[in-house]
């Protein structure tokens, strides 16, 4: 819901680390792998209860994920990017809530809830963009993407923010992925409201 303006706000800074990394000569798939890495190194301290840890390594990767773009757009873009930038995403936001699952046993109802609703989210997400594709529909709403990109409610700003709040409370987990869950089900109910009456 406020990734436009988040962008906004952080995409100037964001280019100009994009421009150093481009002189070092490292590439858009290099950024996108490390910061991949990074994320699952958060989950892992998750797991293991070291939340203040977590919290640098899922802001890190959610860092490099605004990297990589840049980075592909100052050299060359392309599908396997593009591919690896969104499959490496829905692998990482699926992990904190499973490495929470696995730090304490009362989370592991709300976890699995939460992983749940990711899957309607990502997978409603992932289908609007593949009918959107076929159907030639294109937009540069939130920036230059591979794909067609459908908003929602629930985006990367208001996941990442959520993923780093329970890393900063983690007490808290268990009733904050009950709430977030729900809102990501009504996000995945809108698209596919909004898809049946497009795509019709």
């Amino acid at each position: 819901m406020f990734d436009i303006q988040v962008r906004k706000l952080i995409d100037p800074w964001l280019d100009g680390v994009a421009a150093m990394i481009v002189r070092m000569g490292l590439s858009a798939n290099s950024i996108t792998w490390l910061g991949f890495l990074l994320g699952i190194g958060g989950a892992i301290c998750v797991a293991f209860q070291c939340y203040s840890a977590g919290f640098v390594l899922v802001l890190a990767n959610r860092i490099f994920d605004g990297l990589d773009g840049m980075v592909a757009r100052r050299t060359t873009s392309s599908d396997v990017g593009g591919f690896l930038d969104i499959a490496l995403d829905m692998i990482f936001y699926s992990s904190v809530p499973f490495g929470f699952v696995l730090s304490e046993p009362q989370n592991a109802v709300p976890g699995a809830f939460l992983i749940f609703s990711f899957f309607g989210t990502g997978s409603s997400f992932l289908t609007f963009a593949i009918i959107s594709a076929k159907r030639g529909q294109t937009t540069d709403t939130t920036g230059k993407k591979s794909f067609f990109y459908s908003v929602g409610l629930i985006e990367g700003t208001e996941t990442a923010t959520f993923l780093l709040a329970v890393c900063m409370f983690p007490s808290y987990f268990a009733i904050a992925a009950w709430v977030f869950g729900a809102l990501c089900w009504l996000t995945t109910l809108t698209r596919i409201w909004v898809a049946t009456r497009e795509f019709r």
